[in-house]
């Protein structure tokens, strides 16, 4: 079995627990939504999911929501297949992780994902691309901290 830390060391960097916001804008940059969240990025010893990542969610409002993301490896990829959705992630840099996904729901709608981490593991800057169709129209823009 491929050593997933091994294979993809940026994605490794990763590991643990982020806090940050979330701002949706549509094509013109207007603030459609924003909220706060909470992710888990883990590396499980003894799991049949070589990674498994947490992303909790909680608005203004009160509202929440959770989701599981458990992911499995291969050629030096993170591929994700879950009732959600269906992904996968790769590293085009030493500072970079690209992720693509499509929700099994609207599977004309897709998005990309460029995650940036900082030299000292305790920044990330994220954005997500959403196209439907194959055009653009709306973006989310996530600024994160590593919680200590």
């Amino acid at each position: 079995m491929s050593n997933i830390r091994e294979e993809m060391p940026v994605l490794a960097r990763h590991e643990g627990d982020w806090a940050g916001t979330y701002t949706l804008v549509d094509i013109a940059g207007k603030i459609l939504d924003q909220y706060e969240s909470h992710l888990t990025c883990q590396f499980p010893e003894n799991s049949p999911y070589p990674y498994y990542q947490i992303n909790r969610y909680k608005w203004s409002d009160g509202k929440k929501e959770e989701y599981e993301f458990p992911g499995m490896y291969s050629d030096k990829k993170l591929l994700f297949d879950t009732e959600r959705i269906q992904g996968k992630a790769w590293e085009a840099d030493d500072s970079v992780v690209i992720l693509w996904f499509s929700y099994k729901t609207s599977p004309e709608m897709n998005l990309y994902e460029m995650i940036y981490i900082s030299p000292d593991n305790n920044y990330r800057a994220r954005t997500w691309h959403w196209f439907k169709n194959h055009q653009i129209f709306q973006r989310t823009l996530i600024q994160e901290e590593r919680l200590r």
